[in-house]
C-alpha cells in the first residue's frame, strides 16, 4: 500500500458542520431516496434544521439522550441530524427489536426523548412500546412518568399516531415557529457549543456478555472517520449507493451514510431487501455502488430475473458478484479490511483498486492512518514480534469514547488500548492477518451473534436442560448459528417448534439456522470435570450442519 496520511475534512467535525457544508456544496444533489420520496442535500439541512429547533423549544438540549428507532430511509436520516447537531446524545435502535430487547435498551440508554417510526414491515412498534415499557399506555403526552423507565418523557412518530402518548414529529418540528419561535441565530449559537469532543451517538451491538455494549462515538470520530477512509475508496458526487445495511449500526451509519456525504452521493433505500425487487430497483436508479453483505450478493445473482437486468451501471462496492468483469479475466485477489463496532469500522484496510501480491493474500490490509495497533500475548499482555499470533489491541482517534454505563478502566488498559479480542498477526510489512475472534462472537451474515445471548433464551424454554449455541462457516453467510439443546426429563419438543418459539422472543438472525434436540443431558459429550466438552461438541454440529459452496 502506497504510503498515505490522515485526510480529515477541512471544517470543524461536528454534526452540524457537516449537513451545512453539504447543504453548501451539494445543495441541489439528490441526497436520499426511498420510494416516491426524494430529498436533496439542502432539503435534507432545512428539515433536520427545523426539527432542530423543535426540540429545542422542548427543551432538548445538549446531553439529551434521544433515541432513534426507524427503519433506513429520509427519516432516519433527518431525525439523527436534528438531535446531533444541537448536541444531544443520539442511541440509535435496533428495529428487529422485540418489546423485552426493547425494553431493555431503552431503560439502558437513559432515553428521555424517542423519535419512532409508527409502523414498518408489519410490525407495529407503538404497539410494542406499550409492550415494552410497562405504564405507557396510560400516559399523556410528554409527561411520561413510569418506574420501569424513569428518564423517558417523551415519544414522537414520524408517521401517524393514534395513542394519547405519542405526538407526531411534524407537530414537534412545527414548535420551532410558536411563541416567538427559535430563530436560525439561536440554532447556530447552540450548534456552535458542540465540540468534535462531545459524545454524538451510542450504537448498540452485541459483545461478549450476555447483554449488548452501547459503544459511545464523538462527533469528531463519526465526521472524521468516514472521511478518512475515503482515500481508500472509489466515491464521487456522481455515484448512486444502495444498500441494505442498517444505518443504527457502524456499517451504514460510517462506512456508508457518512461516507457518502462527504461525497456529496446519492444513497437509494428500499422498505425490504427482496431480490427481484432489488434487481429493478438498482436497475431503475441506476445504482452505480451496491454496499451489503456476501448472502445478499448470492441472492441477487441466482435469481431468475438477474441476467434480464441492465446492471450495467454497477461499477463498484462491497459486492464483487455484481461488479462487471472481462470475460476470461481471472479473479484478481484483493485485501480485506477488518473493523468493529468499537472502531467506527475499518480500522485495517487496502485500497480497493490494488492488487494483493502473491505473499499477501489473505491480508486484511494495514492500519488506517491515524490508528496505532499491536498485537500482545492475550494472557500475559506482552507485546508480540511480528509474525507471531495474538490478540490485537488498538488505540487512535476513531475509537470509542468508552461504553456507556461501564467504567473506563473496565474498557481500556491505562495507557488507552483498546483489547479487541480478535487473534492474528502483522508481517514484517505491517499487513494484518486475521485469524479468528479469540473470544466466542459468531458473525451471522455481518451481524455479531454472542453465543451465550442465545443459550439463556434456549434455556428459558421449559423443555430445554441446557443449551450450547456456536457458528459454523458458511460459503455466503460467514457463519450460522447452530444450537444443541438437552431436553429436560419426560419434555418433548422438535428443532421447528424451538426456531418458532424463539422468534416470538428476539431477533430473527438470533435465532438459531439449525438445532441439534438431544433427549437429554446424558446424551451430550462429558469432560472428566463435569462440564460439557464444548469443543467435541462444536466439532459434532459442524460435521452436522456446515454446508459445502454452491
Amino acid at each position: 500500500m502506497a504510503e498515505r496520511s490522515t485526510s480529515f475534512p477541512d471544517f470543524r467535525p461536528t454534526a452540524g458542520e457537516l449537513i451545512r457544508a453539504c447543504a453548501a456544496r451539494h445543495g441541489d444533489c439528490l441526497f436520499a431516496v426511498l420510494g416516491d420520496e426524494r430529498l436533496t442535500y439542502g432539503e435534507v439541512e432545512a428539515r433536520s434544521a427545523r426539527l432542530a429547533k423543535g426540540l429545542l423549544a422542548s427543551g432538548v438540549g445538549k446531553g439529551t439522550r434521544v433515541g432513534l428507532l426507524a427503519p433506513n430511509g429520509p427519516d432516519w436520516i433527518i431525525g439523527w441530524l436534528a438531535a446531533a447537531r444541537i448536541g444531544a446524545v443520539v442511541s440509535m435502535f435496533n428495529t428487529y427489536s422485540k418489546a423485552r430487547e426493547l425494553s431493555w435498551v431503552l431503560r439502558h440508554s437513559d432515553i428521555a426523548l424517542l423519535l419512532t417510526a409508527d409502523r414498518y414491515l408489519g410490525h407495529d412498534y407503538l404497539a410494542r412500546l406499550e409492550e415494552a415499557v410497562p405504564g405507557l399506555a396510560e400516559s399523556e403526552p410528554e409527561v411520561v412518568f413510569v418506574p420501569s423507565h424513569p428518564y423517558l418523557r417523551s415519544v414522537w412518530s414520524f408517521g401517524e399516531s393514534d395513542r394519547p402518548w405519542a405526538g407526531r414529529v411534524d407537530d414537534l418540528a412545527a414548535r420551532s415557529t410558536r411563541s416567538g419561535g427559535v430563530t436560525d441565530e439561536l440554532l447556530l449559537a447552540v450548534e456552535a457549543e458542540v465540540t468534535p469532543a462531545d459524545p454524538m451517538v451510542v450504537v448498540y451491538s452485541s459483545g461478549s456478555t450476555a447483554a449488548p455494549k452501547g459503544a459511545i462515538h464523538s462527533h469528531g470520530a463519526v465526521v472524521r472517520h468516514a472521511h478518512n477512509l475515503w482515500q481508500f475508496r472509489d466515491m464521487t458526487a456522481d455515484d448512486v449507493l444502495y444498500t441494505p445495511m442498517p444505518l443504527f449500526w457502524v456499517g451504514g451509519l460510517s462506512f456508508t451514510l457518512v461516507a457518502a456525504m462527504h461525497a456529496g452521493a446519492t444513497l437509494v433505500f428500499e422498505e425490504q431487501f427482496e431480490p427481484g425487487a432489488t434487481l429493478d430497483l438498482i436497475e431503475r436508479e441506476r445504482v452505480t455502488q451496491v454496499l451489503g453483505w456476501p448472502h445478499m450478493a448470492k441472492a441477487l445473482v441466482d435469481h431468475p430475473s438477474f441476467a434480464d437486468h441492465d446492471l450495467s451501471s454497477v461499477r463498484g462496492g462491497t459486492l464483487a458478484a455484481l461488479q462487471p468483469r472481462v470475460p476470461g479475466e481471472p479473479e484478481v485477489p484483493r485485501a480485506n479490511a477488518l473493523g468493529m463496532t468499537e472502531t467506527l469500522g475499518p480500522h485495517t484496510i487496502a485500497p480497493k483498486d490494488e492488487p494483493v501480491p502473491p505473499d499477501k493474500v489473505g491480508t486484511f490490509g494495514q492500519a488506517v492512518p491515524g490508528i496505532e495497533h499491536k498485537v500482545v500475548d492475550a494472557v500475559t499482555g506482552e507485546d508480540l514480534p511480528a509474525g507471531e499470533v495474538g490478540e490485537l489491541w488498538i488505540r487512535g482517534y476513531p475509537v470509542m469514547l468508552g461504553l456507556h454505563k461501564v467504567e473506563r478502566d473496565q474498557v481500556f488498559t491505562p495507557d488507552g488500548w483498546y483489547r479487541t479480542g480478535d487473534g492474528g498477526h502483522f508481517d514484517a510489512d505491517g499487513h494484518f492477518f486475521y485469524r479468528g475472534r479469540l473470544g466466542d462472537v459468531i458473525k451471522a451474515s455481518g451481524m455479531n451473534v454472542t453465543p451465550r445471548d442465545v443459550e439463556l433464551e434456549l434455556e428459558a424454554l421449559p423443555e430445554v436442560a441446557l443449551a450450547f449455541v456456536t457458528g459454523v462457516d458458511h460459503p455466503t453467510r460467514m457463519q450460522d448459528v447452530v444450537a444443541a439443546v438437552a431436553l429436560a426429563p419426560g419434555a418433548s419438543v422438535s428443532p421447528e417448534e424451538i426456531q418458532q418459539r424463539l422468534k416470538a422472543q428476539v431477533a430473527s438472525y438470533l435465532v438459531p439456522r439449525h438445532v441439534a434436540v438431544f433427549a437429554d443431558p446424558t446424551e451430550l459429550p462429558w469432560l472428566d470435570s463435569g462440564k460439557v466438552d464444548r469443543r467435541t461438541l462444536a466439532k459434532i454440529l459442524e460435521d452436522r450442519f456446515t454446508e459445502g459452496p454452491t
